[in-house]
């Protein structure tokens, strides 16, 4: 009875917090933006990040650098680096935000750079945000800050949530799964990672390891179009529609933490503001690792999404046109970092392929140990063994591979420390670069809509390429031997013994779960 009138009660708000879903719906013809194409009016190379690097710049007119960055520390770092320096416009267009402590900080940079006059603009799908009044979404309410959300869920009660996935799959199935942070339309940081602790900092319990790439130059142009494609698609919505997204309370409550955070963390604040300026110094003086080449920067049209609603047959997009002609180019080598690597019938004969006809192929993806979606590795697991005894080079990475400094710590990060790879890159010949949001996956490819850059550069490829070979240290070699699938590899630093016929770090239990994730069609994984 007390369920029945809990639930009784809550039905008049069920109205109440329906909110539109397309900038189609008549509710919101009288929507007015506060950021607009006139506040892009500037050359983007007379701003002070682009002056740094002026002679690079103009010296080749479709010039770009890149400049890789390995470690989720100094992701954050420089994202918070450039927001301090930008003095026209950033744009942040995101899958998942977490409302936790580095996103917190995070967006605290750009609220800084708003007051300063910046215009902000900030896009996140819907899926991947956690809160209506997170801090993100309440900061639409500054003057020089807007926020939209994409693909929004009609009803805000978290209680009919899953109802509504299943009533409107189609659409709620796929997901803008593009990462872009771009600042004063010069410099673009783009790859796998979304915004978090668990993408930033190596001490939360479940640590994504993952790759970012700093580009400066004719490439974030693209970047910048590509993100005003969907900021302007009737499928994001501002934020301000959402029922307490206006909430003058929430905004003075955000301000208090924001306050409390200055003086709680007075120490690791001034420790932080350090590295900051260290950063800024560094690029000043040019001291950032570019490498120079040519970019080419691909995204899904967000269209893509619309598709799906309209149950249109999926053919593959731009990213996997390109991504075959790399592949059919290829001559001598290939490494794969594919965190959900699922490549479908045609992709394991490509592979194969080019393996047969003297491409040696590299892949490194996760163990299940290591992943975070063992419905995926269940569906790799049958290309897997297909691609070992077609030759390819197969690892599978540790779920904790770092060394401990004692006996305790060894201890505690057995318990808690979980290391899930999360990248999404590849290099072709030792010259050609591929990074972004896209998995190699029939998600990435029919359903959620991905970014990619694509850079020709032997100096950059060489620097990834040695990264890839880096985490093939801290994995399991998967190979055949007497025609079983065998598992070896270090921990630690030293060589483990022993040889698995089964997948190593998991429970018997994990394994019989992994063996039933096999009935889910690997388009839904």
């Amino acid at each position: 009875m007390d369920k029945l009138y809990w639930l009784l009660l809550a039905l008049p708000l069920v109205g109440w917090t329906k909110i539109p879903t397309s900038m189609r719906d008549k509710r919101l013809a009288k929507y007015t933006p506060k950021i607009t194409s006139k506040d892009f009016a500037y050359d983007n190379l007379e701003t002070p990040i682009a002056k740094v690097y002026s002679d690079e710049l103009a010296h080749v007119s479709d010039a770009s650098g890149a400049s890789l960055i390995q470690d989720g520390l100094s992701a954050f770092v420089i994202r918070a680096t450039f927001a301090r320096m930008a003095t026209k416009t950033i744009d942040l267009q995101t899958y998942i935000y977490s409302n936790d402590f580095s996103a917190h900080v995070l967006i605290n940079e750009l609220k800084n750079a708003a007051d300063r006059g910046v215009k902000v603009r900030i896009l996140i799908d819907d899926y991947g945000t956690n809160s209506d009044i997170a801090d993100v979404i309440l900061l639409n309410q500054h003057p020089n800050i807007e926020v939209k959300i994409f693909n929004a869920v009609k009803n805000r009660l978290r209680f009919l949530y899953y109802p509504q996935m299943l009533m409107d799959f189609n659409r709620l199935n796929s997901r803008m799964h593009n990462k872009l942070f771009i600042v004063d339309n010069i410099a673009l940081i783009t790859g796998g990672r979304n915004i978090g602790s668990n993408y930033f900092m190596p001490e939360t319990a479940m640590n994504f390891s993952d790759t970012d790439v700093l580009f400066l130059g004719k490439i974030t142009e693209s970047a910048t179009k590509s993100f005003n494609d969907y900021w302007n698609h009737p499928l994001a919505i501002p934020a301000s529609v959402l029922p307490r997204a206006g909430s003058a309370r929430a905004l003075q409550k955000l301000d208090q933490q924001f306050k409390k955070l200055e003086r709680t963390s007075a120490r690791r604040a001034e420790k932080y503001n350090k590295i900051i300026l260290m950063a800024l110094n560094e690029y000043k003086n040019k001291n950032f690792d570019f490498s120079w080449g040519r970019g080419q920067f691909l995204a899904d049209p967000a269209a893509k999404v619309e598709m799906s609603m309209m149950r249109k047959e999926r053919r593959p997009g731009e990213i996997i046109i390109a991504l075959n002609r790399l592949w059919r180019k290829a001559k001598k080598s290939a490494y794969v970092s594919a965190a959900y690597f699922v490549p479908g019938r045609g992709g394991i004969n490509t592979i194969l392929a080019e393996e047969k006809s003297g491409v040696h192929v590299t892949i490194v993806t996760n163990s299940l140990g290591s992943t975070n979606a063992p419905t995926v590795y269940g569906k790799w697991e049958k290309y897997r063994n297909a691609l070992v005894r077609g030759g390819v080079e197969i690892y599978e990475f540790m779920q904790s591979a770092e060394k401990p400094r004692n006996q305790k710590r060894k201890r505690e990060q057995r318990r808690s420390c979980f290391s899930v790879m999360h990248s999404k890159t590849i290099v072709f010949d030792d010259k050609i670069s591929w990074i972004g949001s896209f998995n190699l996956d029939p998600r990435s490819t029919y359903y959620n809509t991905e970014n990619v850059a694509i850079f020709e550069s032997p100096e950059f490829a060489q620097k990834l390429r040695n990264m890839i070979i880096d985490d093939t240290k801290l994995s399991w070699r998967v190979t055949e031997t007497n025609g079983k699938i065998t598992w070896c590899g270090h921990r630690y630093g030293e060589e483990v013994p022993r040889k698995y016929h089964h997948c190593p770090d998991t429970t018997i239990f994990k394994r019989i779960f992994k063996f039933f994730t096999k009935i889910i069609p690997e388009k839904f994984v």
